[in-house]
This record gives C-alpha cells, sequence and structure tokens, in this order.
C-alpha cells in the first residue's frame, strides 16, 4: 500500500485562492475562523463558510504541523462525524467513515480530484498508507454530495489540498525519528519562474512496526511499512487569463501484513503488499469576462496495481490493476453579485482485472457519463440558498437525477449561522462487485437521502464559539456479502458457481446523530477544540447495528505557542463500543487514547519537535483481531522558509 502525500490528479481552480493558503477552519474542527473563512470543496468554488449550508470542517496547515500527525487519519480521528477501522499499523488496509456510512461511500479527493480506487472490493480508498507529507489542508464535507461529486458520495467528502506554489522561493523540509525504527523525510520547493510556477516535493517514511495479528491474541512477528513517493505540480500562465495546468505522481510501498494460516485460522504471515501508484492530470483553464466566467477542461488518469506475496508459501496470493481516465468540463458563471452558476460534464471510464489464489478475473470496465448544475443565490445580505441537479448515464444501472439544496442565513454579519442542507446519494456497484469470484452483475446501485440542520455561534468577541447539528440519512439498495440461497439468480447458474457467497442489495440502512463543538481562544496563541458525536446506524431489515460504526466519539484538542517559541499540546480521542460484524457477535470495546507534544522555535525558519503517542500505552482494536500501536516516542526538525 502506497502514501498518497501526493500532489495528484487536478484542481477545482487554476489556482486557489490566496485565503486558502491561510489557515482557515469552521467552527466544528480545532481552530476558530472568522466568518470569511473560505471553504471550496462544498460548492467546488471558493465560498466563505457563512454561505455554506453543508456541514464542512477544515484543518489548516498549521494546525497539521502543529499536531505532529505523519498519517492523515490521525488528523480525522478529531473530526466530528468521522470514525476509521485499521488492519494494523500505518501501511495496512483503513477505510474512513463520515456519519455511520460505508467506508466505499466516502469520495477522496486530492486537490479536487476523485482518487477512489477502482481495482478495491468496494472501489473506496484506502487510507492506510497516506500520509500528511506534503498536504497542507484538509476538508471535510458531511452528508450526501452525489450532485456535484458523483458516484460514492454519500457519506460526505475528503479532500486533501497539497502544497501550492508560491510567488517567491517557499522550502519546506522535515525530518524525523522514533519508536519502532521509524523514521520519516519530507521536502517541497515551490517558487514563480516568469510565467511558470512549480511546487515540487518527496517523501520517504519507513518503521519497523509491530505485530499485525494483535499480540495480545498471539502475534510476535513485527510488520513494518516502507514507502517512497515523489510529486509536482506546474502552471504556466500562457496569456491573461488562461493557463495551462500539469500534475502528477508515483509512489511505491511495502507493507508487511498478516493474514490466514492454513488451517484457516488466522495469525502471523509473511504476507508482504506491494503497491504502486500513478496520478497524472492535464488541463487548461480560461478565465473570461474579467473573470466571470471561468472554465477548466482537463484529463485525469490514475494507474493503480496491488500484489500480495507470501514469504512463508513462496505464493502470489493476490494481483490487482485499476485504471481510471476522467475527462471533465467545468464552469462558473457569476451572473451578478447575488447568483454564481457552477455547471459541468464529466465521463469518467474505470478497468479492472484481479487474480486472486490463482481465480482469473478477465479485465472489465465501466463509464458514467455525467451532466451537473448548481445555483447559489444570495437575495440579500446574510442569506445564501444554494440547488442542484445531477443526471448520471451508466452502463451499470441505467440512469439517475439526483437532487440537492442547502441554505446559510446569519442575521450579525456571521457570529451566528444556522444552516440545512439535503442531500441524494447514489454508489454504482464496483466492478469487483460486479464481476470478481464473489460478484454479482445483477446489483443495482445503492442510494440514500440525508438531511442535516445546525446552528454556529461566537460570542467574547469571537475568542469562543459553539455548535450543534442534528443529522440523518436513509439509504436503499446498501451492498453487503452473503451466502448463497437459491434467491439470488448468479447462485443458480453452473457456468458462475459462488460456493463462499456473493454480494447482494439489501433493504435499507439508517443512521441519524447530533454533532456537538465548543472552540476556545482564552489568550493568544492557545486554541482548544472539544468535539463530541452520537451516531445511531442501522441495518433496518435485521434490526442491527452497522458493522464497525460506533455509536460515541468525542475528541480534544488543545495547543498553547508562547511568544518565546515553545508549543505544547495534546490530543485525546475517545470511541466508544462497536460490533466487528453484521450479526453482532462479536464486539469491539471502547477506548480511550491520548498524544502530547512539545516543540520549540530555534528561529523563525527553524524547528525542533517531538511527542509521545498513546502515552497510557492503552491496549484496544479498531478491527476485531488486529493490533493497534501502544506508546511510541518521536523527534525530530522541520524548517520553513
Amino acid at each position: 500500500m502506497k502514501p498518497i502525500n501526493l500532489v495528484a490528479a487536478a484542481s477545482t481552480l487554476a489556482l486557489l485562492p490566496a485565503a486558502l493558503q491561510a489557515e482557515t477552519t469552521d467552527p466544528q474542527g480545532a481552530k476558530m475562523p472568522g466568518s470569511d473563512a473560505i471553504v471550496v470543496t462544498a460548492n467546488r468554488t471558493a465560498r466563505p463558510i457563512a454561505e455554506v449550508g453543508a456541514s464542512v470542517t477544515v484543518i489548516g496547515e498549521e494546525e497539521i504541523i502543529t499536531r505532529q500527525a505523519s498519517d492523515v487519519v490521525d488528523i480525522l480521528r478529531t473530526v466530528p462525524g468521522v470514525t476509521f477501522n485499521r488492519n494494523g499499523g500505518i501501511g495496512t488496509a483503513t477505510g474512513v467513515s463520515i456519519r455511520g456510512a460505508q467506508s466505499a461511500q466516502t469520495v477522496v479527493l486530492v486537490d479536487g480530484i476523485k482518487i477512489n480506487d477502482p481495482s478495491s472490493i468496494g472501489g473506496g480508498f484506502d487510507f492506510g498508507p497516506l500520509l500528511t507529507g506534503n498536504i497542507a489542508r484538509v476538508e471535510v464535507v458531511r452528508g450526501s454530495q452525489s450532485v456535484l461529486y458523483g458516484s460514492q458520495a454519500i457519506g460526505g467528502i475528503v479532500n486533501l489540498l497539497t502544497r501550492a506554489p508560491t510567488e517567491e522561493l517557499g522550502v519546506f523540509a522535515k525530518a524525523e525519528y522514533g519508536s519502532r525504527d521509524t523514521a520519516e523525510f519530507v521536502g517541497n520547493v515551490s517558487g514563480k519562474f516568469g510565467p511558470v510556477a512549480a511546487s515540487l516535493g518527496g517523501t520517504y517514511f519507513t518503521t519497523g512496526g509491530f505485530s499485525t495479528f494483535n499480540e495480545d491474541r498471539g502475534g510476535v512477528e513485527n510488520d513494518g511499512f516502507e514507502s517512497f513517493g515523489v510529486n509536482g505540480k506546474v502552471f504556466v500562465e500562457i496569456t491573461d487569463g488562461v493557463s495551462l495546468d500539469l500534475r502528477a505522481f508515483y509512489a511505491d510501498g511495502e507493507t508487511e501484513i498478516d493474514g490466514f494460516l492454513p488451517d484457516f485460522s488466522f495469525g502471523d504471515t509473511g504476507e508482504v503488499s506491494f503497491r504502486e501508484d500513478f496520478v497524472g492530470y492535464a488541463g487548461i483553464n480560461a478565465a473570461l469576462f474579467d473573470g466571470a466566467f471561468r472554465n477548466r477542461i482537463g484529463f485525469g488518469y490514475t494507474d493503480i496495481d496491488r500484489r500480495n506475496f507470501n514469504n512463508d508459501t513462496n505464493f502470489e496470493t493476490f494481483v490487482g490493476s485499476g485504471e481510471t481516465r476522467r475527462f471533465e468540463y467545468q464552469g462558473v458563471i457569476d451572473a451578478d453579485d447575488a447568483v454564481e452558476i457552477v455547471f459541468g460534464a464529466e465521463r469518467e471510464e474505470s478497468e479492472y482485472s484481479s487474480v486472486s489464489f490463482g481465480a482469473v478475473t478477465d479485465p472489465q470496465d465501466a463509464w458514467i457519463n455525467s451532466i451537473y448544475a448548481e445555483i447559489t443565490v444570495s437575495p440579500f445580505e446574510g442569506l445564501s440558498l444554494t440547488g442542484g441537479l445531477r443526471y448520471d448515464d451508466t452502463d451499470t444501472f441505467g440512469s439517475a437525477t439526483i437532487f440537492a439544496a442547502s441554505g446559510a442565513y446569519s442575521p450579525n454579519g456571521g457570529a451566528t449561522v444556522l444552516r440545512a442542507s439535503y442531500g441524494e446519494g447514489f454508489k454504482a456497484p464496483s466492478l469487483f462487485q460486479r464481476f470478481s469470484d464473489f460478484g454479482n452483475p445483477g446489483l443495482t446501485a445503492e442510494k440514500s437521502e440525508s438531511w442535516d440542520a445546525g446552528i454556529t455561534h461566537s460570542f467574547l468577541d469571537g475568542a469562543a464559539q459553539v455548535g450543534v447539528t442534528y443529522f440523518v440519512r436513509d439509504g436503499t439498495n446498501e451492498i453487503g456479502f452473503a451466502g448463497c440461497d437459491a434467491s439470488i439468480p448468479v447462485c443458480n447458474d453452473p457456468a458462475t458457481p459462488r460456493p463462499f457467497g456473493t454480494y447482494v442489495n439489501v433493504d435499507s440502512v439508517s443512521a441519524d446523530g447530533w454533532e456537538f463543538s465548543v472552540a476556545l481562544q482564552p489568550v493568544d496563541g492557545f486554541d482548544l477544540a472539544l468535539n463530541y458525536t452520537t451516531i445511531s446506524a442501522f441495518d433496518d431489515t435485521t434490526g442491527n447495528r452497522l458493522a464497525r460504526r460506533a455509536k460515541d466519539t468525542a475528541s480534544l484538542v488543545a495547543d498553547y505557542q508562547t511568544d518565546s517559541g515553545v508549543g505544547f499540546g495534546v490530543t485525546v480521542s475517545m470511541v466508544g463500543d462497536s460490533f466487528d460484524d453484521s450479526f453482532n457477535t462479536v464486539s469491539i470495546d471502547s477506548y480511550f487514547v491520548g498524544e502530547v507534544r512539545a516543540s520549540y522555535a530555534v528561529t523563525d525558519a527553524l524547528e525542533i519537535f517531538g511527542r509521545i503517542e498513546n502515552i497510557t500505552d492503552e491496549d484496544y482494536e479498531t478491527v476485531a483481531s488486529f493490533g493497534t500501536p501502544g506508546r511510541a516516542v518521536f523527534g525530530g526538525v522541520r524548517y520553513r522558509m
């Protein structure tokens, strides 16, 4: 598996507005914004957060650096409504769930472009090897977002924005070493040279790891992870208002994993997972009529190759290849000061092939053609109303038309914001779910309806903010794995035996809950955020709780930066109990994990830092039988210019 500390596919805009390079976060994040804080992902254009009706959390570059996290999951774990499950340490398979949705129902973007893996089981994205590296900003949009982002955007969106080119020479470098023989090196150089602006970087990460098979259950063999990646962005100003956008990244990673023994029990094995990624993008951006009509035409290409090899048996257990080609056009029209229109057309072509324990799946492909449009109207100061439609034509399940609407109202210049949104979502069956040796070509698309409503309020001259949001999601045709019986046509076809079962559409699922947040800045340099989420997520057919969805999660993030350059911080996460299986027979206990950190600015550019993760050495699991990291100490140095 591979880190995607990448610069990948393409941005929603030719160059992100300068405001996006500053730290801005909504009230349900760790830092407090002004009402003019800018958000890109929710509307596919840059808008002040007080005008966004969707629930959004933004984590800026300063917070990412201050928290010293090496992997993105460590950042996401404190976002309201977000939970994760990981099969071991960094590098192993990791799914992220938003508001109780499946992990494959989360769309993951890098600089605005979808990077979900068509070769994975559900077509979702594996967060396991995703490092913070050169990621400078994370935006999370909760709730169904398929009108703008198409298939899979049922739970929400995670958008990762990498370091952008700078006007002056910019340098970022980090070196870190710590427990389990872990080392990380990150570097990025950016600048502008005449009409050419560029940002180039690379990352190397290695760790000896710990046993993927939980040591308390008998695991004794450490499972390591190593990855290398390079990335690049180049923007060329051809004429005033017209620019060329080129991006690429290559990454190569190796993860030691555990698996099933000859007696089919889970335990230590010599299995190693290899992953090689290539992502490229080329696009042209044109701003017409003094920037009132902005256009983007682009082509993105993703090729992900995976291979698992068992050194104990000298046998290749899995080979998978996923390829995506994406053709897209987006236009943005500022009709006047009160009306903005976003519209576009896309074609996505995906291919997949695999070999699993000798069983060969012939190459399969699918396509989706889409058009969408969204309009935002501000009839008077403080009120923004948004509505949109999307039409998809596919070779998988026919066609679909979906709708979304949202609104935000502030009576006092952004100090108080009332928000509400409604969205319809869908997810086409993945190629694996349709065509693998467990596949079912008769699957139909998963569908959802979701809505939320909430309020945020700042007081004490902006030194405090509180927020609360209620959300509901209802899903139909959810895809799950089931044993074969006579009611499933594919199971009755002798030409397509399914001895272990197949994928089926279940009747319905539902989730609802509350998100609460408090953010404080009692004195200059001191930031504190408290978040608590409660989610009830159920399979309505059986009445069972959805697997690996904790009902209660909470987090605290606090950091204090002194005038002398010394910084202290703490992150605390609490996750309630859940079930590991859909039958609710295998439980996962609740857990509590804390981290402390410190830093010292030697100069304006040079800083030393250190942290202790899992300071109480909590013994816990996020997936039954899989290990999690114990107490660990890390330290390093970073340079920014």
